[in-house]
């Protein structure tokens, strides 16, 4: 007999989500992810100035301000044609590096570790133990006896008040948590040291993009950072070296901490290797461009098909016609309507964003995103594509990442685990990991090269934009934390006609298509074990593995232009 059960909404993510299975067999059999907000900030970019775009696009999502700014400069200068100086790159670059670490910290430790790890466990620990076997996985300052006993302390503090503080809420005693009391509390003291750390990646992206969220740095033409190696007032060598400090102290909790962990934890869920496979094609793009003009890039990106890294095809450039021509985005199970019917695919530079809400039609209309797809099918996108590609595409760091995590999970599980089996729900997590460590290395290397460029006499970080007249196209990608964005812009007579925006979540929580096939979530919750349907937590685990972000997929917008909310100074 099937059981349908709804989870509305998720929660540990951005956004509002809802997702609901059917089980069978104490699997799942069916499944149906729905966004439950309006995509509306498309339309209020209709005529306005194109250079105002990153300004409105990055207010999309609290979490994501800087990628939605940096992606749309891009957009315009791709329509524009627009070189920009390569000390712009550079310091864009470490802005993305740094926002993109500070993700994988916090979705790791603090949205999702709480799926695997019971800490209420944890107050059974042995804490001498406990930091034994931290310290036998690495040399981290953090995993020290004193440390381990004070944070268990910390841990009865809260139960012995009658509540868990930071941890209520979640699924203790499910009879699919596995790890040992002392895993589980070495988890919780990383959890507690990772709040930490994740303030220096904000500090990075604070000081080079003048406030975070929110970045104000940025420009279509470059960066407003002014450089200059003594002057108090603008990007000195004093604030560079600061931040070099903070880049140092996030390698060393990367390295030695977070890949540690998740390849411990890994070890112990190794049986998760077999569940939230679903959609194997993946799509990403190159990234970090160390070129004025989007040509040349540190990292690779494409799209591999069917799992095989050997069919990885390379998207080279912005403006590459295997990435601009491949894109497309169906309605018929969104509750949007196209002129030329719901059985259609757009281009986004032909995109529509017209509502239409039907209520949750199981077989019709039942989300409020649309459904990505490159050329005619649905994609996962995220780290594990990035990382995919990067090891299709021969990049030293992924590889030697890559082959060190699967090895220390192979060693800690007792048995050969290789790339196959990120193909899974915990081997996005081990992907993450692995990407976190590639951009912590790729952070320190691109400010060496903004350093090395300064010492050469080169302090450019603008050039003007010109904008023609007639009509103009252009595409911006860039990959996320959560996988491969890109925005796409119509300018006519220096306005904007038409924008739309098609981000990771778009592209991973889509609904079925106009060939109803399922998006990535949809297809990898098939076949995930389900213990207890009260307790669904073994959902969570695969939807949190993606680290939705649905402010982003679906926006708000009020047809009457009536204040959404007013704040008051009390």
């Amino acid at each position: 007999m099937s059981k349908r059960i709804t989870v509305d909404p998720i929660t540990r993510i951005e956004g509002h989500l809802r997702v609901d299975v059917e089980i069978e067999g104490g699997h799942v059999k069916k499944a149906w992810s729905s966004g439950q907000m309006w995509r509306g900030v498309e339309n209020i970019l209709i005529g306005r100035d194109p250079r105002d775009a990153w300004a409105i696009t990055q207010r999309i999502c609290g979490v994501c301000t800087t990628v939605h700014a940096l992606v749309s400069v891009r957009t315009v200068e791709n329509a524009l044609q627009l070189e920009i100086p390569v000390n712009a790159q550079y310091i864009r670059n470490m802005i993305l590096l740094a926002h993109t670490i500070h993700d994988h910290i916090v979705h790791f430790y603090h949205l999702s570790a709480l799926d695997w790890v019971d800490v209420v466990s944890a107050l059974k620990a042995d804490p001498d133990k406990a930091a034994a076997l931290a310290q036998s996985l690495s040399s981290w300052g953090g995993n020290s006896k004193t440390e381990f006993r004070k944070v268990q302390e910390k841990l009865k503090g809260f139960v012995g008040t009658g509540q868990l503080g930071i941890f209520t809420n979640g699924y203790w005693g499910h009879p699919a948590m596995k790890l040992s009391p002392e895993v589980n509390l070495l988890a919780a003291v990383h959890y507690l040291q990772a709040l930490e750390v994740q303030r220096y990646a904000n500090k990075i992206v604070a000081i080079l993009g003048s406030k975070t969220p929110h970045i104000q740095n940025v420009a279509v033409g470059g960066v407003a950072n002014a450089l200059n190696v003594n002057a108090q007032s603008v990007l000195t060598m004093e604030r560079l070296l600061a931040v070099r400090e903070w880049m140092l102290k996030l390698q060393d909790f990367v390295q030695n901490v977070y890949l540690v962990d998740v390849a411990a934890i890994g070890a112990f869920y190794a049986d998760w290797t077999r569940y939230g496979r679903g959609i194997v094609d993946y799509l990403s793009v190159p990234e970090y461009p160390l070129d004025g003009k989007g040509a040349q890039f540190a990292q690779p990106g494409g799209h591999i098909a069917d799992g095989k890294l050997d069919s990885f095809h390379a998207i080279k450039s912005y403006g590459d016609p295997y990435f601009t021509d491949g894109v497309s985005e169906a309605v018929k199970h969104s509750w949007y309507d196209y002129k030329g019917g719901n059985d259609i695919s757009l281009h986004p530079f032909k995109g529509e964003t017209k509502p239409n809400y039907t209520d949750f039609q199981d077989d019709g209309k039942y989300s409020w995103l649309k459904s990505p797809t490159f050329y005619g099918k649905p994609m996962q996108v995220g780290p594990l594509a990035r990382v995919l590609g990067m090891l299709a595409g021969g990049h030293e760091g992924a590889t030697k990442y890559a082959t060190h995590t699967l090895d220390l999970v192979s060693s800690l599980a007792g048995a050969k685990v290789g790339v196959e089996a990120m193909h899974s729900t915990i081997g996005r997590h081990a992907a993450r990991a692995i990407d976190c460590n590639v951009h912590v290395d790729e952070l320190l290397r691109q400010w060496e090269l903004l350093i090395t460029n300064m010492g050469k006499g080169d302090f450019a970080t603008f050039n003007p934009p010109e904008f023609p007249k007639g009509e103009q196209r252009g595409v911006g990608f860039l990959e996320a934390p959560r996988g491969t964005l890109s925005h796409w812009v119509v300018i006519d007579s220096g306005k904007i006609a038409n924008y739309q925006c098609v981000v990771p979540t778009t592209w991973n929580a889509a609904p079925r298509n106009e060939k109803d096939q399922p998006g990535a979530y949809e297809a990898c919750l098939v076949g995930n074990p389900v213990a207890d349907p009260e307790q669904p937590l073994e959902v969570l685990r695969t939807v949190h593995s993606f680290d939705p972000c649905l402010a982003c997929a679906v926006h708000v917008v009020d047809e009457e232009k009536r204040p959404v909310v007013t704040v008051r100074a009390a």
